[in-house]
């Protein structure tokens, strides 16, 4: 199994890092080329669209608060499902792996990966809603398998099978498993500092009862349950963070300037060495951003696809705010956290550092630990409990991506019996050993995921254009791929120009 893990290792550093063992085959890996070269591709198509209609979309989305079309949930609950997914261990641990690997620079190229990131979502997620199902017994299913199936045609169904089998893989791994065996850590942790003696398996038992009680209703009650906490979690995380950093505002200036400093390499300049710190600071933040706000992984638009709504448009903006929200707001916050609350922080050999990146001896989630317990009374309590929530709400939220894809391979009748196969997976994962090998192997899952939703998005971008424009210039809504008709601004049906799909025929 060790030697198993080491091969998927190699190949996932490939990917991400575009390393081959000890030799650099690639400046940066062939997933950063894809996603970034896709979401910049797809931000010039729209005009730069996702950026100006970035504050409106805040809007839309206190108004998709109440649902107005068919579907399973409301626009808020969709994107607070897909935010599930998205606000997890890549906004605590992920943000400090970024500054450990990349330096402070590394925040910068997450913004810019965030800023691309955006048109990623609102294509994907907007191609869900337009290329979505109604099946017989009432219920909308969508996402990537559908608009490759219904947008680029049956014979591309071979790509939506591997995206789906993909889906499930990474969802087995790091959105259940690993997330539970972090749930576990922390609970542990938490119990051990108390003097209690807590074992794994009680947490894990408890877990998955109440993962149960939250999948077993489906979306419906996953939407629900995460429309209620995802948005709690958030602002209490934010307000804390908000809080560290007044305390330490005389710094923060600072924190930007080394942020802008380190992404361009002025610092390293004078000694030759700017061309590998900018580097590292782009492979570093553009792998942890990808990683954290998930745009173009084809997870999200699983989730938008059940929203109630007729308007891919409004959708795909109301998807874009998730990059927006986990990226340059939360990931935003825990950077400047790391970079502003000083210490006296160990090293391995005895000495100590100012700040908690600086330290050899702290990794990932410790880093963003032991900043938030310098920062603030009970940081690292607090932190404890926002690993505890994002893990939590992650493993419901991929329940249904997992679902979705497994139902698409399988039928609609394989939906009850596999919420139960995955209320195993959460309990099974509080057990897992090799976390480590999960990651990457949930790494190399992941490329099966986004590869094939990366090529339908490219292949649909013209798709996407032409429904835009027409709703931007004229109002209209592009019929429902599941037998409506287009409609104007106010609801009533118009004809409107056919959109054309990759090859040439009416979409």
């Amino acid at each position: 199994m060790d030697a198993f893990f080491d091969n998927v290792t190699i190949f996932s550093d490939f990917l991400w890092g575009g390393t081959w063992g000890d030799q650099r085959i690639l400046p940066v890996g062939i997933i950063t080329i894809a996603l970034l070269g896709t979401g910049i591709f797809t931000m010039f198509v729209l005009g730069w669209r996702p950026v100006k209609r970035l504050f409106p979309a805040f809007s839309e989305l206190w108004a998709g608060r109440k649902g107005s079309g068919e579907g399973e949930i409301t626009p808020w609950q969709a994107l607070s499902t897909a935010l599930s997914g998205q606000v997890g261990t890549g906004n605590l641990a992920g943000v400090a792996t970024a500054i450990t690997l990349g330096g402070p620079g590394a925040i910068f190229w997450m913004w810019v990966t965030a800023i691309f990131g955006m048109a990623l979502a609102y294509a994907e997620s907007s191609l869900a809603v337009r290329y979505r199902e109604k099946h017989a017994d009432g219920k909308y299913h969508g996402g990537p398998m559908y608009y490759i199936q219904n947008g680029l045609g049956k014979n591309w169904k071979w790509l939506a099978i591997l995206f789906c089998i993909g889906t499930i893989c990474s969802a087995v791994a790091t959105g259940g498993a690993i997330q539970a065996n972090s749930v576990t850590q922390s609970a542990v942790e938490a119990s051990t500092s108390l003097g209690i003696d807590l074992p794994r398996w009680v947490v894990g038992a408890g877990l998955a009862l109440l993962v149960f009680a939250v999948i077993i209703g489906g979306i419906k009650s996953i939407g629900t349950v995460a429309g209620r906490i995802v948005p709690f979690m958030a602002v209490v995380y934010i307000l804390i963070a908000f809080v560290i950093l007044v305390m330490n505002a005389g710094k923060i200036p600072g924190a930007f300037g080394l942020i802008f400093s380190e992404a361009f390499g002025f610092r390293e300049a004078a000694g030759g060495f700017a061309g590998y710190v900018v580097l590292a600071a782009i492979r570093a933040g553009v792998a942890r951003g990808l990683f954290s706000n998930e745009a173009g992984q084809g997870s999200a638009p699983i989730a938008h696809a059940a929203a109630q709504t007729k308007n891919p448009v409004k959708q795909g903006e109301i998807a874009m705010l998730g990059v927006f929200i986990d990226t340059v707001i939360i990931c935003t916050m825990t950077a400047l956290v790391i970079l502003t609350v000083a210490g006296a922080y160990p090293n391995l050999d005895g000495s100590v550092v100012e700040y908690a990146w600086q330290s050899d001896a702290l990794q990932a989630s410790a880093i963003t630990t032991a900043a938030f317990a310098q920062g603030i009374y009970a940081g690292g309590w607090i932190i404890l409990a926002a690993q505890g929530l994002f893990a939590f709400t992650t493993i419901i939220g991929w329940s249904y991506y997992a679902e979705t894809s497994a139902t698409y391979i399988i039928g609609d009748w394989a939906a009850r019996p596999f919420r139960f196969v995955w209320v195993a997976v959460a309990f099974l994962g509080t057990l897992v050993v090799n976390v480590d090998g999960l990651w990457r192997f949930g790494d190399v899952a992941n490329s099966m995921m986004l590869f094939p939703n990366v090529i339908a998005i490219l292949f649909l971008s013209g798709v996407v254009v032409k429904y835009t424009r027409d709703f931007d210039k004229h109002g209209i809504v592009p019929p429902a791929w599941y037998g409506d008709v287009a409609r104007d601004a106010d609801g009533k049906a118009v004809e409107a120009p056919a959109a054309k799909d990759s090859k040439g025929s009416d979409a």
